[in-house]
């Protein structure tokens, strides 16, 4: 019993011993093992903020996505694992294999998945490997304003355009949590602890318009593949706010696919900075003007079209001798605007395009612009003068001569550009640069080069007055030397006496025509047609008339009621009569494509969207309260549901439109 009574008290006390060795001695590290093994400080992150256009359309949303990762360390066996995981995802054996040789407790195996590979994960159901829930960009109109915007990278974290600039805002905030684990390292619960109530990235709003945006990239496509054009820029703004509607870059940019060529990326708008050629030329007449160095009467004589200064030809398209002041400018003449320039002086000359913002960069909040040369007046010769006098020998970047041209539209007032709605864009204060008188004057000419026989008579639109400038601007070579490619832009405005759009279109070494007249012209007259039209400020009327459609069919009819669908009935248009009733009526082929798919349809009748894309469609039907049920799996609408050009039913308006692959 005495043996048997010391051999438990020894075991008892040894019990003790070591209970007190592991709570009182070691206690503390074993707590802090223990906590490191069972409890992790873990990180959430909130969901990006959205971007939206200034009509509350979403251009750039975050949504959940599923990424794998493994920790080899669990992996029973990474050589049976990795072909079953290659299966999953898609992927080389051979990479799979290299990723889990890694010496790491953590390794990303892929990212951001599909939903398929994602349930393939689950069904393998290997120990070591781990599913989590990221965010994805998406941007649902593809290639619209995708320079604008930007994109983001696989971390969330804005690269290009507006998702850079304002990182800060739309990026989600980052809160820590303590997650507790069972043994398999399975989370248990969350601790409230450290958690944000709203941990979501602000939302952006732009000034960009998608339908006008739509309109521009269009029309810019159009013209830089008929021209054979290398690249292209088209830039709208509304005249009284500064507003930025518009601002699309050729060839386009799918942000959704952002590893595409990178030279897709640059936002030609803030990163080109060209030689502004003869649409320079308004400003040197509103500088003139100011400083009454002419007058709207003053005459100058132009050689017959060529002129030598201090041993440099200059030329001009078409040999013309004396003109006043406003035919200079209508009919772009270089001979007489470099007398301008020599006449108005250097120093002065400068001093207003420094006014007007040339050479600094316009204040936007996008990363990466141009400010453009403008060399100090002290360094200019006589031939350097007359040649900035019509538009070369300096650079500037689109936003430069859109803000340039906005003082001549707004009386001789500078204001600011704005891109950006919500979070407020800093603007930079009003300036007056000209007089009122001088402005006005200006404008009046800018007119007479659309309205007259000037060169940008093909910018004109029937029933709207238009005013603008067209310019052709030699491009340098390597050698420094002038060559025999060019730069086509215009420079314009709708409606010219009270201007709503500024529109500026460039196309970048267009052949065989090269000419601003013919090339950009026209794709500033679509847009400017179309952005009028959708926001109803087309005259009302019969705008056809120059074009001598039978005026029997459209009796009555405003212009906003008549739809053009061309491709889509044969050029022929359906309109509405009073009654709502459709009919149908055959167009004049001398009838211009620019009014092509411009105008709405009577309200009181189902509107015509086959042979239109998903987009395209829902955005027209949005414009009669309709949201469409769509069928099918392709990308265009090859039928619909009620039939073009019958009455809405009289209860609910109702569409279902049929896909196919276009």
């Amino acid at each position: 019993m005495v043996l048997l009574g010391t051999c438990v008290l020894l075991i008892w006390g040894g019990l003790w011993y070591r209970a007190f060795q592991v709570q009182v001695v070691r206690g503390p590290e074993l707590q802090a093992m223990a906590a490191r093994q069972h409890k992790a400080a873990e990180f959430e992150r909130g969901m990006r903020g959205e971007i939206f256009d200034r009509q509350g359309r979403l251009l750039a949303k975050s949504t959940g996505i599923q990424s794998v990762y493994v920790r080899p360390l669990e992996l029973e066996d990474p050589e049976a694992a990795a072909p079953v995981l290659a299966a999953a995802l898609e992927m080389p054996v051979s990479q799979v294999r290299t990723l889990l040789g890694r010496p790491q407790n953590f390794i990303w195996l892929s990212r951001q998945i599909s939903d398929r590979n994602a349930r393939n994960i689950v069904n393998a159901g290997l120990r070591g490997v781990y599913l989590t829930e990221e965010s994805a960009r998406f941007y649902p109109h593809g290639h619209l304003a995708g320079q604008v915007l930007g994109f983001v990278g696989l971390d969330g974290e804005g690269l290009e355009g507006v998702e850079k600039a304002y990182e800060e805002i739309l990026a989600g905030r980052k809160a820590t949590f303590v997650a507790q684990r069972d043994a398999s390292g399975r989370r248990m619960y969350l601790d409230a602890q450290g958690r944000e109530e709203d941990l979501r990235g602000r939302n952006v709003t732009l000034t960009l318009d998608a339908q006008i945006q739509f309109f521009a990239e269009e029309a810019l496509a159009a013209s830089v593949k008929s021209f054979n054009g290398k690249t292209g820029m088209a830039l709208v703004v509304h005249v009284p706010t500064g507003d930025i509607l518009a601002m699309a870059n050729y060839p386009f940019f799918n942000p959704n696919m952002p590893r595409q060529n990178a030279e897709q990326w640059r936002n030609r708008i803030l990163s080109d900075a060209l030689e502004p050629g003869s649409t320079l030329k308004a400003m040197l007449m509103a500088a003139a003007l100011e400083e009454r160095v002419i007058t709207n009467d003053t005459v100058y004589y132009c050689e017959e079209g060529r002129w030598r200064l201090t041993g440099v030809n200059i030329r001009d398209v078409k040999g013309r001798g004396w003109l006043p002041a406003n035919k200079i400018l209508r009919y772009s003449s270089n001979i007489c605007s470099a007398k301008i320039g020599l006449d108005l002086g250097a120093t002065r000359y400068h001093d207003y395009l420094r006014k007007m913002g040339f050479g600094e960069r316009s204040g936007l909040p996008l990363l990466g612009e141009n400010p453009g040369l403008l060399r100090p007046p002290r360094s200019w010769y006589p031939v350097d003068l007359a040649a900035v006098s019509f538009g070369q020998g300096m650079s500037a970047n689109a936003l430069q001569m859109a803000r340039a041209y906005l003082v001549l539209a707004n009386r001789g007032v500078m204001h600011p550009l704005r891109l950006v709605r919500d979070p407020e864009q800093d603007v930079a204060p009003i300036s007056v640069v000209f007089r009122e008188e001088v402005a006005r004057t200006v404008m009046r000419m800018l007119q007479e080069v659309v309205e007259e026989d000037g060169t940008g008579t093909q910018a004109r639109i029937p029933g709207v007055i238009g005013a603008g400038k067209t310019g052709t601007a030699q491009k340098a070579t390597a050698a420094g030397r002038y060559g025999d490619r060019y730069v086509a832009s215009f420079a314009g405005f709708y409606p010219g006496d009270q201007p709503e759009y500024f529109i500026y279109v460039v196309v970048d070494e267009p052949h065989p025509q090269h000419y601003g007249g013919v090339v950009a012209a026209p794709a500033v007259r679509d847009i400017g047609l179309r952005s009028l039209a959708y926001a109803g400020k087309l005259p009302e009327g019969n705008v056809f008339a120059a074009h001598d459609v039978d005026q029997d069919h459209i009796q009555g009819l405003a212009v906003r009621d008549l739809r053009v669908e061309r491709g889509n009935l044969d050029r022929h248009a359906v309109s509405s009569d009073g009654d709502g009733a459709a009919k149908e009526f055959a167009l004049p082929d001398g009838l211009p494509d620019a009014l092509s798919g411009v105008f709405e349809l009577g309200k009181d009748v189902v509107p015509n969207v086959t042979g239109l894309s998903v987009r395209r469609a829902v955005e027209r039907l949005r414009g009669y309260g309709v949201l469409p049920e769509v069928e099918g799996g392709g990308g265009v609408v090859s039928r619909q549901a009620p039939e073009p050009g019958q009455p809405w039913p009289p209860q609910e308006r109702r569409l279902t439109l049929w896909l196919e692959v276009s």
